[in-house]
């Protein structure tokens, strides 16, 4: 897995970037966007984070044009509000880095992060987590409140509100510490010259959109995980 980004520091009469943490150590930093993959599917934040396996499809291209804007790392100012976009944000108590899509500067000082999403105005748990931690890595760069921020669905072209409940917060640091869990037991693997296990599979009906599917082979994995239960039931291994 890949350290943290580089940081160019962004400034203004309102905000100025802090120092990036050292991220040397046994622990490198989770990347953000692996909270989303892990809620929509363990087995497919492992593939891509853990095994470096991914593919495009049409969702995930038509995800990348949406992203080309607020790609381009800058800021401007309107109205009193200062917007920055691809701004690089951590959390060295959590072990989090990644960039936010948008983060808005209010005129009281306060932010509000915003991430870009492909589909329609709805709420999803594994976006609101991603989201989320953001926000976590913003309290702990900037030492204030981030009580809320918003989720842009490009295509309705709507804001949706996330209020960052104390559920929200607590279940998105419980998926950053199964990642870290995950990650380590891949490391301790790799020492030992092993194959890292993969998270079983759970078959969904959105598996047959995603972008593994091939690589997966979800249904064909059902069937080898019920035969090795039932062997290890059987012969009690």
């Amino acid at each position: 897995m890949k350290a943290g980004p580089s940081v160019r520091v962004v400034s203004d009469r309102h905000l100025t970037l802090p120092s990036p943490p050292n991220w040397g150590g046994e622990r490198e930093p989770i990347p953000l966007s692996a909270i989303n993959q892990y809620l929509f599917c363990p087995r497919r934040a492992a593939f891509i984070h853990i095994e470096g396996v991914f593919k495009d499809n049409e969702h995930t291209l038509c995800g990348n044009i949406v992203h080309q804007h607020s790609d381009l790392a800058g800021y401007e100012v309107a109205k009193g509000v200062t917007v920055l976009r691809a701004l690089p944000v951590w959390c060295e108590r959590l072990g989090l880095s990644g960039k936010c899509d948008l983060v808005e500067r209010r005129p009281d000082g306060a932010l509000y992060p915003v991430e870009f999403k492909l589909g329609k105005r709805r709420r999803w748990e594994n976006d609101d987590a991603q989201l989320c931690a953001q926000a976590l890595c913003l309290e702990e760069m900037f030492g204030i409140p981030v009580p809320r921020g918003a989720i842009f669905h490009a295509s309705s072209k709507r804001r949706r509100e996330v209020v960052f409940t104390p559920e929200l917060r607590a279940l998105t640091e419980r998926v950053i510490a199964d990642l870290h869990a995950l990650f380590l037991e891949s490391e301790i693997a790799n020492r030992r010259s092993e194959l890292p296990r993969l998270p079983p599979v759970v078959w969904k009906p959105a598996c047959a959109e995603c972008s593994l599917y091939e690589t997966c082979m979800p249904r064909a994995s059902v069937g080898k995980d019920r035969a090795e239960r039932l062997a290890r039931a059987i012969f009690q291994i």
